[in-house]
């Protein structure tokens, strides 16, 4: 009787040690994928310091001229239908450095910024080639093209935020005030903050329809419940679009608000794909 335990226990211990030597070797495997993932990021980022200067200019302190493309835009659209208030002929933004280090720091965490948002896709794929061998042959199939949409909405997202959100966010803070005697002098960090929050946070709600997609297949996320709730969504929409928006013109808020609309009723479409998908295996192995 001793004896059966005690092989019983070896065997356990086998077990134990197999399971744990398994979860160390994914551990490892997950370690050289963020490696790579982070070399990437730090030559995106050497590339991004080397042409700094004219990236400054031209991306970072674009959306804090009056000649940025979305002011050009908005002026033609507003001549087009002949409305006042469209165009933007002067930003009211005037940058300041207050610390020592401040304009070194500066252009570090900026190349740095725009390195992570390139490296962006390098990053999606290796933690694709993470998850992919644990997956089965029906599920890698439901997932195909996974790397490709992620990258393709979180730099729609990310166009979206540097074109739209952040120049009609940065011309709308920039001249608001509650008193002539406060002058807006704005921190070079307080401004480079500003813009990457906005646009790479508008690249990761971008992700939304993937975010759905993995909640669906979970069984948390269903097109019956985004439907019942989607008049709390079109209220947070509009509430975004008109804090970001420069006019109250109504135009300008519907040129906002409706890709987030699109994206909340493809995500929909998604959830319901994944539920249709879901009826239909089990009826298959009912059938079964």
């Amino acid at each position: 009787m001793s004896e059966n335990k005690i092989i019983k226990a070896i065997k356990d211990k086998g077990k134990t040690l197999e399971a744990e030597m398994s979860f160390f070797d994914h551990l490892e495997a997950l370690r050289g994928h963020l490696i790579r993932a982070s070399i990437a990021i730090v030559v995106f980022t050497a590339v991004v310091f080397y042409y700094y200067d004219w990236i400054f200019e031209t991306i970072i302190l674009g959306p804090s001229k009056s000649t940025f493309w979305t002011y050009r835009m908005l002026c033609k659209l507003g001549v087009a239908l002949h409305r006042d208030g469209f165009c933007v002929s002067n930003v009211k933004i005037h940058l300041i450095n207050t610390e020592l280090a401040g304009q070194f720091t500066l252009q570090i965490n900026s190349a740095l910024i725009i390195g992570i948002t390139l490296g962006v896709p390098y990053l999606i794929w290796e933690i694709w080639r993470f998850i992919k061998p644990a997956l089965h042959d029906k599920e890698r199939k439901a997932a195909t093209g996974f790397v490709f949409y992620a990258c393709l909405l979180f730099f729609l997202g990310v166009l979206f935020g540097y074109y739209v959100i952040t120049p009609m966010s940065i011309n709308f803070l920039s001249g608001y005030t509650v008193s002539a005697a406060i002058e807006n002098l704005i921190d070079t960090d307080s401004y480079l903050s500003s813009v990457a929050t906005l646009t790479l946070a508008t690249g990761i709600v971008f992700q939304l329809p993937i975010l759905v997609y993995i909640l669906a297949n979970l069984g948390i996320m269903t097109p019956k419940f985004m439907k019942e709730t989607r008049r709390y969504a079109i209220v947070v929409i509009l509430i975004i679009a008109a804090v970001v928006t420069p006019t109250p013109d109504m135009l300008t808020m519907t040129v906002v608000s409706i890709p987030l609309f699109v994206l909340y009723e493809v995500s929909i479409i998604v959830a319901g794909l994944v539920e249709k998908r879901k009826i239909k295996k089990e009826e298959e192995l009912d059938k079964a």
